[in-house]
């Protein structure tokens, strides 16, 4: 894992976009289509700004999919993931495609099971993700489910998990924070080439420590990054600042 430690949110962003678009580049180079993996949520503002923004990119060869998604919100909701991903990246940039998680089906095992062959077809080049204030990566909230390889995953969310959600402002309360929601699974995101994990703020920086510094385990997910030789962790000064010196670079 190589740590990048910047002033900023926006220059932790920028730096972020412009490793994760340097690697889809090069998969276009080489085989003519790049597949990737888009996170949402508060972490991901400046590093999603920057890279629909990124020189060079042909994205008519890019296929995305989507990391997570609640049960029961419909797309329209101020919260709805999808709307994020639409408003924020799918309609600034002419994909090839994009698979979204579908939320608010009747059937989310199908979607799970949709998802799952989809994108078990081509390999994935680079995963856009973040890091969660109770170290959840994606919506694999402690104790994560380390072994499944099942790509995607009906999932409980945990109150820690629930409070994040409300207290950045997605909801107006705890209360109206759906208590499940369909993941991309930890075994599937380690299948990606290349990781780039964003982690802005204060309020991130002990589930950044124990993500980095601490043991491999499920009670902190985002630890299993760890295993992977290709991550990039994306943080400004604020969410380091719990680290020890020698990690930082």
């Amino acid at each position: 894992m190589k740590i990048h430690v910047f002033d900023d949110a926006s220059q932790l962003g920028f730096a972020a976009a412009k490793q994760g678009a340097e690697a889809i580049r090069q998969a276009i180079a080489e085989r003519g289509a790049a597949s990737i993996i888009v996170a949402t949520g508060a972490s991901q503002f400046d590093t999603l700004a920057a890279l629909v923004a990124e020189p060079g990119i042909d994205w008519t060869c890019v296929t995305g999919f989507h990391l997570d998604e609640y049960l029961g919100l419909d797309d329209q909701h101020p919260a709805s993931f999808r709307r994020y991903l639409r408003e924020r990246f799918v309609s600034l940039v002419p994909l090839k495609a994009f698979h979204y998680v579908d939320g608010s089906s009747d059937d989310p095992r199908a979607v799970c099971e949709r998802l799952g062959e989809l994108i078990s077809q081509s390999p994935i080049d680079v995963a856009f993700v973040g890091i969660g204030e109770n170290g959840h990566l994606a919506f694999n909230d402690p104790p994560a489910d380390f072994e499944t390889a099942t790509p995607y995953l009906i999932v409980e969310l945990d109150e820690a998990c629930r409070q994040q959600q409300a207290g950045e402002g997605w909801f107006a309360t705890l209360e109206e924070v759906p208590t499940q929601a369909i993941s991309m699974s930890c075994q599937q995101i380690l299948k990606t080439k290349k990781i780039i994990c964003s982690v802005p703020d204060q309020r991130k920086a002990n589930a950044v420590r124990n993500s980095v510094e601490g043991p491999v385990s499920p009670q902190v997910p985002a630890s299993i990054l760890q295993t992977h030789d290709d991550v990039g962790l994306f943080l400004d000064v604020a969410s380091a600042s719990d680290l020890t010196s020698s990690l930082k670079s």
